[in-house]
């Protein structure tokens, strides 16, 4: 039987819940496809985007935290491998969904920045694991 540290655990229930927001988000975007929810087609894009990014990578960070636990990976580096794809979970789809908030907005606002802030931590967080399974 797998066992899993108390961090992990901990982690994946978090991102088990967050899954449904996602769901949520879901449901807002079948809102958006319906013309319910006035979108411009940049920010239908967007919001595709976000949901998306969120989905894959609450999945990608479950994965992330169990293959952390086979590593020999401590202190800042095993939790850059466990949670760096869950905190990317949380900035990527954030830029997308508050940089195209906005009636009418066609392009993205400055918070574009957390989308590459998450794809730079998301990066940082599969090399440690990478990293990691390949030193174990």
């Amino acid at each position: 039987m797998l066992e899993l540290s108390a961090e992990a655990s901990r982690l994946i229930g978090i991102l088990l819940l967050a899954l449904v927001t996602v769901e949520t988000g879901g449901w807002y975007l079948t809102r958006i496809a319906r013309r319910m929810v006035p979108a411009t087609d940049f920010q239908q894009s967007f919001a595709r985007a976000g949901h998306g990014h969120a989905g894959m990578f609450l999945t990608l960070g479950i994965i992330a935290a169990v293959l952390t636990d086979a590593t020999d990976l401590d202190g800042f580096a095993a939790w850059l491998a466990r949670s760096g794809v869950a905190v990317a979970a949380i900035l990527m789809p954030a830029g997308f969904f508050f940089s195209s908030m906005g009636a009418g907005r066609t392009k993205p606002n400055g918070l574009i920045a957390l989308v590459w802030l998450g794809a730079v931590v998301l990066a940082s967080g599969l090399v440690a694991l990478g990293i990691g399974l390949l030193a174990a």
